[in-house]
């Protein structure tokens, strides 16, 4: 199978029922997005995502938190779970893929996709928002527990991704730390944390943040 691009998604800050504040975690298909580094040039903590909405920059957004990727089998995997139709975008991703197992993806490793480079950077980490955006009882939990997560993404080189656009994995470093095992370690497994850590594979960001929670 070849691996695409399903639904590129962009949001605006919109009101999530019982949450304060707005939130830009409500995203809907458009038929492309522009991707660049949202470095200082372009504000500093931000999306890597022309036009889409980075509420809360504390905790979301950023180089390593530019993009964030989900695949369709991952949707309809949680649809069957909940008994309901999940729209791409519905988890707040900006790519919906088909035929690549995103949470297969080393950290470090590269995609061509469209006309623009990616790298893989980490796991999505379930917050509150996206509790409250599902409405669904011990989503955290649920989610956090099977440990597929999706993956955040930083823009090595921009440009438009459109629908239907290929993905290829041009670089793949081989050490074989995944997204879901990093994961893992955030969520508090000491041992795979020292692996991390020992190993010298995550962005400097990342890196000071994983240390901080062992």
């Amino acid at each position: 199978m070849i691996a695409t691009v399903l639904s590129t998604n962009l949001g605006g800050a919109e009101a999530v029922p019982g949450l304060k504040r707005p939130s830009g975690i409500r995203k809907r298909p458009v038929a492309r997005i522009e991707v660049r580094d949202p470095g200082p040039k372009h504000g500093g903590l931000g999306s890597g995502v022309v036009g889409d909405a980075i509420v809360s920059r504390k905790h979301h957004g950023g180089e390593t938190q530019a993009v964030y990727a989900v695949a369709r089998e991952e949707l309809d995997h949680w649809g069957r779970e909940l008994g309901r139709d999940l729209p791409d975008g519905m988890f707040g991703e900006n790519l919906t893929t088909s035929g690549i197992d995103v949470d297969a993806a080393e950290v470090g490793e590269q995609w061509r996709v469209g006309l623009t480079l990616l790298e893989v950077c980490g796991p999505r980490v379930p917050c509150a928002t996206f509790a409250l955006h599902m409405a669904e009882p011990r989503w955290v939990r649920r989610f956090a527990d099977h440990g597929r997560t999706g993956a955040y993404l930083a823009v090595r080189e921009a440009g438009v991704i459109e629908r239907d656009d290929p993905i290829e994995v041009v670089h793949r470093p081989g050490h074989g730390l995944t997204v879901p095992m990093l994961f893992r370690a955030a969520m508090g497994d000491r041992d795979l944390a020292d692996v991390f850590l020992d190993a010298g594979v995550l962005p400097e960001a990342e890196h000071a943040w994983l240390a901080s929670r062992r």
